[in-house]
């Protein structure tokens, strides 16, 4: 028997005998706190959170090896996922307790090719503007010397708002 992996505050932070359900902001800094459990995305890509506000998110990329193409650089998937990852988080923390999103549309610009040599890399996402349905986030990874390697925009789709069907 398979089981899945939830969001933060999809299960264990879901408000049921526990007490009330928390919002996104708070499920995400919780599980900071706490140290984990991380997604599998960020153990498989080896990234993880470094600290939420409200409308942001910064996480930490660690590019290996593993993450190599076949030309001798980080693939650029890599770069897509930690900016995904941010952005998605950035918006999360924008929710009421019983909200998610997902990701409608992703644009990204890359700037310079990462190598194991680049180092860890800090991506920091930021929510653009959030209505009902929708938010709009972007997101930039950086080395430890600032330089910028990547650059997206994202879409996110608002859904499980309490009260809609």
């Amino acid at each position: 028997m398979t089981t899945t992996p939830s969001a933060p505050n999809q299960q264990a932070d879901s408000g049921s005998e526990k007490g009330p359900a928390l919002s996104g902001l708070e499920a995400l800094r919780r599980n900071l706190a706490k140290g984990g459990p991380r997604s599998p995305i960020s153990e498989l890509m080896d990234f993880h959170s470094v600290e939420f506000d409200d409308g942001k998110a910064q996480m930490q990329g660690n590019p290996g090896h593993k993450h190599y193409n076949p030309i001798g650089i980080v693939h650029g998937g890599f770069a897509a996922t930690l900016l995904d990852a941010a952005m998605w988080s950035a918006v999360h923390t924008t929710l009421p307790a019983g909200m998610a999103s997902t990701t409608l549309e992703l644009k990204i610009n890359y700037l310079r090719p990462m190598t194991v040599d680049t180092g860890p890399v800090l991506c920091e996402g930021k929510v653009i503007s959030r209505g009902k349905r929708t938010a709009l986030a972007e997101a930039s990874i950086r080395d430890r010397a600032g330089k910028l390697y990547a650059h997206g925009t994202s879409t996110l789709l608002l859904m499980g708002a309490p009260g809609e069907g």
